[in-house]
């Protein structure tokens, strides 16, 4: 949250886009773990209301769990309630976008929320943490701090953490080398092939989503091919990061077109494309990032539908 990857095809628009999305996956692929949902932004665009009517349109699409990370202090709450409301679960930290507003007292009251709220079976993750070197005007140095210290929190209470790498893997990759961490993972993947092997080697899954459904995202639509099976993790980042059949340019929107949100529902799509370019059948591809999210998220055992802990 927020990023972009990629551009449709030239000469195309969004009803070619729409018509050109995958179908669903059979209902015997699911059912489906969203491992990177921010549904609290939809509450916030158009109310509680919109909101649950996409989380309704998710399950009914097979997606039977999201994981909801938080952002900042200000909306760890929400995320939580969130989370008990719907059947979901959630994380709790500080992304880097924030940091420049974050308080200094900020990191001891996340410190007293994981405390709080440690026996939660539903908080499975510290995150949202990581670094942006993307957005130019983020002192480099305090999200370092914010990192560092969150990494510790979520060693000190032994849970993974889902990371933000945009444009700082290789930094992202030494600051879990020099503190540590239980796992996790890194959320949004769009590295190099031997970035992620060193992610792979600490122990990490890699989330996949929208972007990979780009023709034009050679390197990452690669890496979804020849990645090994059991390192891949789904996701959507709703409603961040669409898939290419829901993206609109910025000269469509300039023209009145409303601008896309992607939803939790288009990650069995999302997971058509990933089987296509594995060749290999939705189900199995089904199967495999089920228990990867598992694995890369224990807590989420006994909490999925559908999906036995695992042994």
């Amino acid at each position: 949250m927020p990023e972009r990857h990629a551009s449709p095809p030239p000469g195309s628009g969004p009803a070619e886009r729409a018509a050109a999305a995958p179908p669903l996956p059979g209902p015997a692929a699911g059912p489906w773990i969203d491992t990177h949902c921010h549904l609290d932004e939809f509450e916030a665009h158009a109310g509680r209301a919109y909101q649950d009517r996409v989380r309704a349109g998710a399950a009914r699409a097979g997606v039977a769990h999201c994981v909801v990370p938080a952002v900042e202090l200000g909306n760890m709450d929400t995320v939580r309630a969130l989370a008990h409301r719907h059947g979901d679960s959630y994380a709790l930290g500080i992304h880097p976008l924030f940091t420049g507003r974050a308080g200094d007292g900020d990191l001891d009251a996340l410190a007293r929320a994981l405390e709080q709220h440690a026996q939660d079976p539903r908080l499975v993750a510290v995150g949202e943490i990581g670094l942006d070197f993307f957005v130019e005007d983020l002192d480099p140095e305090r999200q370092a701090h914010f990192f560092r210290e969150q990494l510790k929190l979520a060693r000190r209470w032994k849970l993974p953490v889902i990371l933000h790498t945009r444009r700082s893997v290789d930094k992202v990759l030494k600051g879990l080398r020099d503190v540590g961490a239980e796992g996790g993972i890194a959320h949004a993947f769009n590295g190099s092939l031997q970035q992620a092997r060193a992610f792979i080697d600490l122990g990490f899954k890699l989330g996949f989503g929208g972007a990979v459904t780009f023709d034009r995202a050679l390197q990452l639509r690669r890496l979804a091919a020849e990645l090994p099976l059991e390192s891949i993790v789904l996701e959507t980042d709703a409603p961040d990061i669409p898939p290419h059949w829901l993206y609109v340019t910025a000269a469509e929107r300039e023209a009145g077109a409303a601008p896309a949100r992607n939803t939790p529902g288009e990650l069995p799509r999302i997971a058509q494309v990933v089987a296509q370019l594995r060749g290999i059948p939705a189900e199995a591809l089904g199967r495999a990032v089920r228990h990867n999210s598992l694995a890369a998220l224990p807590r989420l055992a006994g909490l999925v539908p559908g999906v036995p802990a695992q042994g």
